[in-house]
């Protein structure tokens, strides 16, 4: 049941949260056999592969986003961490990384301690990691690369991994 201060219907006023989510983003899977996995996900699922990166995680597209799914190879077939109950971590995204900064500032103010900042490799997507009171993996991210159904995801090359915000902001990416 929620509480009143959990509803922020009590006498104080709740404090207003400085951004909003768009969508929820993408959702990242560990599995057992990734072949076996890709095929069913473009094989008895319309979903298109956009990438590998250098550790075998493969990146699935739906729509014009670079990735909706990713696969996770476990290692040797060992199981999920106890914490992920087989998810590596869950998406959502906000309006851009200036959107981003102003989540760092707030995640900061409550406490929140982060996996990662800045920006990985396939998707080119900014973002900052971190974990739910449960264990749950979070990302929230910004601008990930658009990548039309027949068109090429943007080439590893132009793959530039940054670890601050700051980063990204000063190392722009060229267009897709």
């Amino acid at each position: 049941m929620i509480t009143e201060e959990q509803s922020g219907t009590q006498g104080q006023a709740k404090a207003e949260i400085p951004f909003r989510i768009n969508k929820l983003g993408h959702v990242v899977f560990y599995v057992k056999d990734i072949e076996r996995s890709i095929k069913f996900y473009t094989e008895v699922l319309p979903f298109k592969v956009s990438d590998v990166n250098e550790g075998g995680m493969v990146f699935l597209r739906c729509a014009g986003d670079h990735h909706t799914l990713a696969l996770v190879p476990r290692p040797d077939g060992e199981p999920a961490p106890a914490n992920t109950i087989g998810m590596h971590h869950f998406a959502m995204e906000v309006a851009d990384v200036d959107t981003l900064f102003r989540v760092r500032d707030w995640l900061r103010q409550h406490g929140i301690e982060f996996i990662y900042e800045g920006r990985r490799g396939p998707g080119s997507n900014p973002g900052l990691e971190f974990h739910d009171p449960d264990g749950h993996a979070l990302e929230l991210y910004a601008e990930m690369d658009q990548v039309p159904w027949e068109g090429q995801s943007r080439p590893k090359e132009q793959w530039h991994r940054v670890s601050s915000l700051e980063e990204v902001v000063a190392n722009p990416l060229p267009p897709v």
